[in-house]
């Protein structure tokens, strides 16, 4: 297991987050949660029985996607392949949620598994070997990216190395996704967006899925500049907004390393306040992307260390209300359904 001091996720308080409660805003509303991971670290046990109280605390979640975060990888074997104990892991609990017995949610009906996209020549049979893994339910890959030079930013236990998304190695295993029909979901910070920008353009038939609204700074030498980094960051979103290969997870930021500090409060924010901060955020994205490249999601347990999954989903609900119902639909299910390749639901 991996070393909890080494981890850079806020520990999750149960009961600190008891001390927030709130009634679920239109519990009918259909959900597919776009990102999620699940784990049994040092410290950090978030597996089916966690996951499934979560998911079942109210709202309406018909769907989720797993997304990589180096889990039960095999112990043994070529170093390539071991990734592919991950996907085999995320498909066994799909296939116990599929069951029935915990719920009508699918959790997991979509994965999105690690493959080094710079092996080059190994990298076809590392594809096809997690595509079997996935018994028809891996629909994407995605590599560790998100990079800093400030040791202060940090949201991966293992940071890669930098200039990697501008590496033609990478950009090759990019374009190779296509061919398997796979998408490529990216997490890099705002200081990022150009080498964004320059991988969508490099890989124009690949489905790229920005994560976390594309991650605004707010910790180290971003204190206390906040409006300065959002104009930045608005100013790379809109760029990439205009090639039509990139859709947009809206979440994400319950992070340390967007400066929002929820975690020091008496009790954790409720969905009035969570709405409050990431309006300028949630708004300006749904404005460049349009709800129809746009979807939601919850980042747990990441995410879970500064905020309960009602008081996120009520957030969202509340970002959205001045919407279409269309709109919204996209938002909350629809997006992820064509993006994820996701049956409708109650099929």
């Amino acid at each position: 297991m991996a070393d909890a001091a080494a981890s850079p996720h806020l520990q999750v308080r149960p009961a600190w987050l008891a001390l927030t409660r709130e009634a679920v805003l239109e519990p009918e509303l259909p959900i597919v949660d776009t990102h999620h991971h699940l784990w049994d670290r040092a410290g950090s046990r978030y597996l089916f029985d966690e996951w499934m109280a979560d998911l079942n605390s109210g709202h309406r979640i018909t769907d989720t996607v797993f997304v990589q975060c180096r889990s039960m990888y095999r112990q043994g074997g070529p170093q390539a392949m071991k990734p592919v104990g991950e996907v085999e892991f995320a498909n066994g609990v799909a296939a116990q949620s599929a069951s029935g017995q915990y719920g009508p949610v699918r959790a997991c009906s979509a994965i999105v598994g690690f493959a080094d996209l710079m092996l080059d020549a190994e990298l076809p049979a590392v594809l096809d070997a997690l595509l079997q893994a996935g018994n028809g339910r891996l629909r994407g890959i995605r590599n560790t990216t998100a990079w800093h030079p400030d040791a202060a930013i940090r949201s991966n236990p293992q940071p890669p190395p930098p200039g990697l998304l501008a590496q033609e190695a990478f950009r090759a295993g990019a374009r190779l996704l296509a061919r398997y029909d796979l998408s490529l979901d990216v997490w890099a910070y705002h200081t990022q967006l150009d080498e964004v920008l320059a991988l969508v353009r490099a890989c124009p038939h690949t489905r790229i899925v920005l994560n976390h609204c594309g991650g605004p700074l707010g910790a180290g030498p971003y204190v206390g500049r906040r409006e300065a980094v959002r104009r930045e960051w608005a100013q790379g979103m809109q760029a990439i907004a205009a090639l039509p290969n990139v859709w947009l997870k809206l979440g994400g930021l319950g992070m340390p390393v967007g400066g929002w500090d929820f975690q020091r409060q008496a009790a954790p924010p409720d969905s009035l306040q969570l709405a409050k901060a990431w309006r300028p955020y949630i708004e300006t994205c749904i404005d460049l992307f349009g709800p129809q490249r746009c979807m939601f999601e919850s980042n747990f347990p990441v995410d879970k260390g500064m905020f309960g999954y009602v008081s996120l989903w009520n957030a969202f609900k509340r970002l959205s209300s001045d919407l279409s119902a269309t709109e919204r639909t996209a938002l909350f299910s629809g997006t992820a359904r064509e993006v994820y390749r996701l049956q409708a639901a109650g099929q």
